[in-house]
């Protein structure tokens, strides 16, 4: 049944209180019912679940200019309130043990109860660690699984375009107001996914990029999902924060191993010794969460042609970041002839360029 404005009124007024929190109002929907039976008990028993200070608040019009603006934000097209009480709710939410009170989405309300993956990983990743997060969200997506991340730059942002290409499509849970993109830079891509997928907040309508928001919002990305698969992650990544919660909520955890070299693999490495799935082929993930998918969907085949001086230069350059003369030194090339071999390949998609002069393989072939 489709609530009535009165009905979202209530549900708005009392998750906007100011001072109320969701255990708060948890405890307050457990002792009375629906929020409109919250509002009509009475100052008495609402003092015996709450303090002084936030009956005054839950009584008062404090929330007024908010609620407002939130009931005028979703009457505009595919802009929805998701409450506790409402069959869209996903499911999955309420297996953990502080699930949002309300929701804020915008697009696609069928993908919260969809089966899900989450990828996650670096906002500082390397051209690699991009490549694999967009083409295994990509494949996992053409297995129809949805691809939850949380709209960060670097992993997050591979993995909402690889989902953009499947059927699964995508699902960014993010740490601001629904009513505001951050960072600034993925505005067209949150707008890509707003029509295609789905933008999904537990925050009031204008909150900002608050640091402590986005730890928070993580429980929301891996409760969502059936398992969370980190791509790349240091070992201080708010992505392991991710793949906690997701272990302490019974989720899978998957993890994609690198360079023993490499920073940014430290954190997978150090998941995949504390127990989590080492995957290097996302047909391996869908065999474990969507078994029988894996054999739908065909090994990627628009790997670039290589010409054969590139091909031989490839196990010279091998999966490490490698710098010229080392190169040099490896397949016996002149630099002239490395540095054309290198530019054909980087433009080609095959290498890319890092700081300091070093050239990373971006194919496995």
């Amino acid at each position: 049944m489709t609530p009535t404005l009165a009905d979202q009124d209530a549900w708005l007024r009392l998750t906007l209180t100011p001072g109320l929190g969701g255990e708060s109002q948890r405890a307050l929907l457990a002792n009375f019912g629906l929020p409109a039976q919250v509002f009509a008990a009475g100052r008495a028993a609402l003092t015996r679940v709450l303090t002084g200070k936030q009956t005054d608040a839950l009584l008062g019009d404090e929330a007024e200019e908010a609620v407002a603006l939130a009931l005028a934000w979703a009457a505009e097209p595919d802009n929805h309130l998701v409450t506790l009480a409402d069959p869209e709710y996903p499911q999955r939410l309420l297996e953990i043990p502080d699930p949002p009170t309300l929701l804020y989405v915008k697009g696609r309300l069928d993908l919260l109860n969809q089966p899900s993956l989450a990828v996650v990983g670096s906002r500082n990743a390397t051209a690699q660690g991009q490549a694999n997060a967009e083409a295994f969200a990509a494949t996992l997506s053409a297995g129809g699984l949805t691809i939850v991340s949380g709209l960060a730059l670097g992993i997050d942002s591979a993995a909402h375009r690889g989902g953009l290409k499947g059927s699964g499509a995508t699902i960014a849970v993010i740490g601001t107001g629904a009513d505001r993109i951050y960072p600034a830079g993925n505005k067209d891509l949150a707008r890509a996914i707003a029509a295609q997928g789905a933008i999904v907040s537990e925050f009031p309508l204008g909150t900002p990029a608050i640091a402590g928001n986005f730890p928070r919002r993580n429980r929301l990305i891996s409760g969502l999902s059936r398992g969370v698969l980190v791509v790349e992650a240091a070992e201080r990544s708010g992505s392991l924060i991710t793949a906690r919660l997701a272990g302490e909520q019974g989720r899978d955890v998957f993890a994609i191993p690198g360079s023993i070299h490499s920073p940014l693999s430290k954190g997978c490495h150090r998941l995949i010794k504390q127990g989590a799935k080492l995957v290097d082929d996302a047909r391996d993930i869908l065999e474990e969460l969507a078994p029988g998918a894996s054999r739908a969907v065909s090994p990627p085949t628009d790997t670039p042609k290589i010409e054969p001086d590139e091909t031989s230069l490839l196990p010279a350059l091998g999966f490490d970041p490698c710098d010229l003369d080392t190169l040099g030194q490896r397949s016996g090339l002149s630099p002239q002839v490395l540095s054309s071999l290198l530019l054909q390949m980087e433009l080609a998609g095959q290498v890319a360029m890092l700081p300091g002069g070093r050239y990373q393989r971006l194919s496995a072939r």
